[in-house]
């Protein structure tokens, strides 16, 4: 998760939304809705359910046209939707709750994952048990990281420092008492090709546990409900159908991110089922999507008790759950 924003520029952005920077639904030639979905990244297996939809034509049979944006270098998921470069966006309910509290109205219209899949990793014979061992270890993260923040004052750390991540694991490689913030759909499998032997902890385990959601402004949700309950529709149905069968979707994610490679599309994919990520405790995937007002309660109340919320804030304004739930 990147770093949260300042207050001017997240003010200045609220402006450009006011102002009405954000274009007009107009129907395409084909009769279809455009709608621009941006991305947290460049595409990956993580992303899987919404290229489904799009490959499959789940969006076109709701009557869209989706059109899914990869992050540009240096980019900003919360910029680009705010100055209508976006219609929806990929991000976090802690980023969400926090951008509302600065002024930028955000809303959150499905989860993506019931639990975020970032988590620490070690080496095995590492002397780290759980988060509350973390004392006396720098831990890379990423800059500004919430979960760190919380589980310091979570378990009264007083020893802990951040030192940046990176997008490789060379650094835990050549250092067995590293400690590194991951995704565990993903840096233990390179970890592993590597000969490393690795202990993983979920983030969530240690109590902060944001979804991963689908989000817009409040703007566009109020001015388009139709159009949003469509997306959030056949993006539901896309995650569903990635994870009974991702072989087609992962084909194509490799077309669009030559990075990627089978092996590590098949561990991604397995790794969301097994971690139940995106359709949560309910095998039958009914839950897809879904958030409680409940969790977003308790996560407004965490960020609230670091000190990290800019102003006031109702947090049932972050999320709508009738989207998700029809």
């Amino acid at each position: 998760m990147k770093a949260f924003k300042s207050f001017a520029v997240l003010v200045a952005l609220a402006a450009l939304v006011v102002s009405g920077c954000r274009r007009p639904q107009a129907t395409s030639e084909n009769g279809l809705t455009p709608v621009r979905l941006q991305l947290d990244w460049y595409p990956q297996p993580e992303h899987g359910g919404f290229y489904t939809a799009l490959n499959l034509g789940y969006y076109k049979a709701e009557g869209l046209e989706v059109t899914i944006l990869p992050l540009p270098q240096y980019g900003s998921v919360g910029q680009l939707v705010a100055t209508g470069k976006a219609d929806v966006g990929l991000a976090s309910s802690d980023q969400i709750i926090s951008w509302d509290s600065s002024g930028l109205p955000m809303v959150a219209v499905a989860a993506t994952m019931q639990h975020d899949p970032q988590a620490i990793m070690v080496h095995k014979d590492s002397p780290i048990q759980g988060f509350k061992d973390l004392d006396g270890h720098a831990v890379a993260a990423q800059p500004g990281a919430v979960w760190l923040k919380f589980v310091i004052s979570k378990y009264g750390l007083k020893n802990v420092s951040a030192v940046p991540s990176t997008l490789s694991i060379a650094s835990f490689l050549a250092d067995p008492s590293y400690v590194q913030q991951i995704f565990i759909t993903s840096e233990p499998f390179f970890a592993k090709q590597a000969g490393a032997e690795v202990r993983t902890f979920l983030i969530s385990s240690s109590g902060y546990d944001p979804y991963r959601v689908q989000f817009t402004t409040h703007a566009f949700a109020s001015e388009h409900p139709d159009i949003v309950a469509k997306f959030v529709r056949a993006s539901i149905r896309g995650w569903n159908e990635y994870l009974r069968n991702p072989a087609a979707t992962n084909a194509l994610l490799l077309q669009l991110n030559p990075a990627l490679n089978p092996s590590q599309e098949a561990y991604t994919a397995q790794a969301l089922r097994d971690g139940g990520f995106v359709i949560g405790g309910d095998a039958s995937g009914a839950q897809t999507g879904r958030m409680s007002a409940a969790r977003w309660t308790a996560s407004y109340e965490q960020l609230k008790s670091l000190n990290i919320l800019d102003g006031p804030l109702d947090p049932s304004t972050t999320f709508d759950l009738k989207f998700a739930q029809e």
